[in-house]
């Protein structure tokens, strides 16, 4: 009888507890995706897929390939169109065209790199200060961003046109800044300036609030000046947005077109590589050979510059 009362006096653990020291089984197996699931992972793997390999490498598969043809785009491709690298050569060689227009996709890419980055940093700074009315400005220089090429170039005829361009009306010239091809790269690259600021502006803006505040509270504790605390601490911490700025200025450059076929069709001063390709491949002489040999070499320029890039963010994250 004692042995009994003990037992049933004894406490007893509650149902669903655990005793201590005994680690809890946790089974292995993992979740398996419904018939659904698979379904709605399948469809978002596959439209992008279909959608990059369509728009993007078969078309600059097929470039490369016609790169290598004198096929005009009408009738079958034949044995007799395939001329090797002669469309290489005569592009190097044949066609007057092509260095001024690599001349001047490299004056594009200087002038975005030296003065509408610079100036878009600085705004961005300013900005960043909260000034007041900081959202307005904001607007107002996101503005030209999210207007098309093709109406920026209208805006900007209606400043510098020879007859009623509001420039020409206040300083009393006669100059016909699209036509005369002394001064025609110069306003399409203001014009194109004119947009690629605010870009550049929103960009390092955001570059700046990500910045912790803790590093210019140390600088300025030490006794670093605003330019200092910039240019050491600041600009080096957004190395990230740097290389975005670099590779978006760099794409922005060489694939500069709409502005300069509404001006003039890319001619008469205003040749760029973009502009050739058009001219070539959809034009009146339709040579659609020629053309993508021109499409390749703007394929394998910006395949360079974006594999440095690659090399140097991988590098980064080792």
């Amino acid at each position: 009888m004692p042995e009994t009362t003990a037992r049933l006096a004894a406490p007893t653990a509650p149902a669903g507890t655990r005793k201590r020291g005994r680690p809890v089984r946790r089974s292995g197996k993992t979740r398996r995706l419904g018939r659904g699931d698979r379904i709605t992972v399948m469809i978002f793997v596959l439209i992008p897929s279909v959608i990059v390999l369509g728009l993007i490498w078969l078309p600059a598969i097929a470039s490369v390939f016609l790169s290598f043809t004198k096929w005009n785009g009408v009738g079958p491709l034949t044995s007799d169109s395939i001329v090797g690298t002669l469309n290489y050569e005569n592009v190097v060689t044949n066609y007057p065209p092509f260095w001024p227009a690599m001349q001047h996709n490299l004056i594009w890419l200087a002038v975005m790199f030296l003065v509408a980055t610079p100036i878009g940093m600085f705004l961005a700074i300013l900005l960043d200060k909260e000034i007041r009315g900081t959202r307005v400005y904001q607007t107002a220089l996101y503005m030209p961003v999210v207007l098309s090429l093709a109406l920026i170039g209208f805006i900007w005829q209606l400043i510098f046109s020879q007859q009623e361009g509001l420039l020409n009306y206040v300083t009393g010239s006669t100059i016909d800044w699209f036509g005369d091809q002394r001064y025609n790269l110069g306003a399409a690259l203001v014009a194109t300036s004119w947009r690629q600021v605010g870009y550049i502006m929103l960009l390092y803006l955001a570059g700046l609030k990500a910045v912790d505040p803790t590093l210019r509270e140390a600088a300025a504790i030490d006794g670093a000046s605003q330019p200092q605390t910039f240019f050491r601490i600041v600009f080096p911490v957004m190395r990230p947005i740097n290389i975005i700025v670099l590779t978006v200025t760099f794409i922005e450059s060489l694939r500069a077109f709409d502005l300069v076929w509404i001006i003039n069709k890319g001619r008469n001063g205003l040749e760029l590589i973009s502009t050739l390709v058009t001219q070539n491949v959809v034009g009146e002489a339709s040579r659609v050979g020629f053309g993508s040999a021109l499409a390749t070499v703007m394929l394998v320029i910006s395949s360079v510059f974006i594999t440095l890039q690659l090399r140097v963010v991988m590098k980064e994250e080792r």
